[in-house]
């Protein structure tokens, strides 16, 4: 069960930007693969679905920082560490 005081809930677009995704990409994801949440970390509301950064964890396979650094990467080929 999704606990609406959590801080870590947050809408799938704010997810799928924190996360440096594509905006429909919970959507796209959850539609297409529903197991990659575990139970509890995503909801839908209306229309409106909110995920948790577990559920997002889960089905990305990565934190918010590691998405954050690997964008970074991707973005900036010629990076690397030292």
């Amino acid at each position: 069960m999704i606990d609406l005081r959590d801080h870590d809930i947050m809408s799938s677009m704010e997810a799928a930007k924190r996360w440096e995704k594509a905006e429909d990409y919970v959507r796209q994801v959850y539609r297409k693969t529903p197991e990659k949440f575990p139970a509890g970390t995503i909801r839908k509301f209306g229309k409106q679905l909110v995920v948790t950064r577990k559920g997002m964890e889960s089905a990305t396979g990565e934190t918010e920082i590691e998405a954050k650094q690997f964008a970074s990467i991707r973005k900036n080929p010629n990076i690397r560490d030292l």
